[in-house]
C-alpha cells in the first residue's frame, strides 16, 4: 500500500541539487521517488561468497591490486 511522505524545512542547496530531476526528464517527485529506491536497495547485505566472486572476476591476486582498485574507485578514475 503506497504511503505519502513529506519533507519539510530542506536546505536550499539540498533543493538545488534536486534540479537533475530535469536532467533526467523527471517531476521533483519521480526524482525523490528514484533515489529512495535507489538507496533502498543499497542496504542489501553483501556475502562473503558474492565478495570472493566479485575479486575473481576482477582477477585480483595481490593487495596491492586491490588497494589500487579501491583508491582509483575513490578518487573517481
Amino acid at each position: 500500500m503506497p504511503i505519502n511522505l513529506s519533507i519539510k524545512n530542506a536546505p536550499d542547496h539540498v533543493v538545488a541539487q534536486l534540479l537533475r530531476a530535469e536532467q533526467h526528464h523527471r517531476s521533483l517527485q519521480g526524482e525523490l521517488l528514484a533515489i529512495i529506491e535507489a538507496a533502498a536497495c543499497e542496504d542489501q547485505m553483501t556475502t562473503p561468497k558474492e565478495i570472493l566472486a566479485e575479486v575473481q572476476r576482477l582477477g585480483l591476486r595481490t593487495p596491492s591490486e586491490a588497494v589500487g582498485l579501491i583508491r582509483a574507485d575513490r578518487d573517481g578514475h
